[in-house]
């Protein structure tokens, strides 16, 4: 949180009714700095406070997509329900929505409908494929949007098969996207003094993720293979590899000073050349020099051994190591309060206090 006590969004009341990630990581990120964020939920909850692990009574997951919010549990087939979200509405600055297209505006409350009663409103509809197009009404969660993006088809093993992404960059890049068409909407009513429509897709928030490694099809040509492109696995010092100890480690950097900084140290300076030919099978003797020499110590041994050269490199770490690492503690990126544990808003401002999370809201609580 920011040095202002109250956040820099203090005064700014949202309306979210959407649930899982997009809409949820779009909200907590407004609450965290100071936003009053009401989380309209089904009269069953939202699902993912049902989903297991559970720490202080309460799903890590909704904690950390939700705390600092109110909940207010509606049945919005009723007409108290539409009444008591309609009061809610009329004093808000933003209203978020992560139906299926049409769902919304069948229950009343479209964007021409909230608008007409508040048109100072910044409205936010979040979905797979968008509110248009042929997609639009194609039912899908993070990894078939990935799939249909292109993106799945790259998250491939050396077979060429294609894996389950270990990231919902779906999800996140809507709730990214959607946060600073938010934002944008809400500086553009000072000018204007109306509020706004924005239509967030998970497709075309991701779409943007791919120029690097994509240009080929971008510019209507041949698809990226993972094998023969240079941030995919095509090139030597832009690539995974096994250590003694059946751990992994990575170069992440393809830049001559990294590659001459290496192979000269592992004394094959005449494999020098080889890092700046293009990826794929030309590099292949040099992925698999660095394959054998990576397996003759463990990954820790590596990192010791590396300490001292100027070199890309990392380890794998999994969750449990990442989250335990120095860096992660100095940083303050996980935070302990009343028992749970919550990872800290990567958003920081010059002489902010301490962060401190707010609680996540119970069913119901505020209304």
């Amino acid at each position: 949180m920011s040095s202002d006590p109250m956040g820099k969004l203090s005064g700014i009341k949202v309306i979210d009714l959407s649930q899982f990630l997009p809409g949820p990581m779009l909200s907590v990120m407004m609450a965290d700095q100071g936003a009053e964020v009401v989380k309209v939920e089904p009269l069953s909850g939202e699902p993912v406070r049902g989903l297991a692990p559970f720490e202080a009574g309460q799903s890590i997951w909704f904690r950390n997509l939700n705390r600092g919010k109110k909940s207010v549990a509606l049945d919005l087939k009723s007409a108290a329900g539409c009444d008591a979200l309609w009061a809610l509405i009329d004093d808000a600055d933003v209203f978020i929505e992560g139906f299926r297209p049409g769902v919304v505006a069948r229950l009343g409350f479209g964007y021409e409908a909230v608008a007409a009663r508040n048109p100072r409103i910044v409205y936010c509809s979040i979905s797979a494929f968008g509110q248009t197009g042929e997609w639009a009404h194609h039912a899908a969660h993070d990894m078939a949007v990935q799939a249909m993006a292109g993106f799945l088809a790259v998250n491939d093993g050396p077979d060429g098969m294609p894996v389950v992404p270990g990231a919902p960059s779906a999800d996140m890049a809507a709730g990214l996207t959607g946060l600073s068409a938010v934002l944008m909407g809400l500086i553009g009513r000072e000018r204007t003094g109306r509020g706004d429509y924005i239509d967030v897709a998970m497709f075309d928030s991701l779409l943007p993720w791919c120029a690097h490694i994509a240009g080929t099809a971008v510019a209507g040509g041949e698809p990226p293979r993972s094998s023969s492109q240079r941030s995919l696995g095509g090139a030597a010092f832009y690539n995974v590899y096994e250590t003694a100890d059946g751990k992994h480690v990575v170069l992440g950097g393809r830049e001559l000073k990294f590659v001459a900084n290496l192979l000269n140290a592992l004394e094959r300076p005449d494999l020098i050349p080889l890092g700046s030919v293009d990826p794929g099978e030309a590099q292949a003797p040099l992925i698999g020099f660095l394959r054998d020499s990576f397996r003759t110590r463990t990954r820790d041994e590596w990192v010791a051994w590396f300490a001292d050269k100027d070199v890309a490199f990392s380890p794998v770490l999994d969750f449990r190591e990442a989250f335990s690492a120095p860096h992660m503690l100095a940083r303050g990126l996980i935070v302990e309060a009343d028992g749970a544990h919550h990872i800290a808003p990567p958003i920081r401002f010059a002489g902010e206090q301490p962060w401190v999370p707010a609680s996540a809201p119970e069913l119901g609580a505020d209304g």
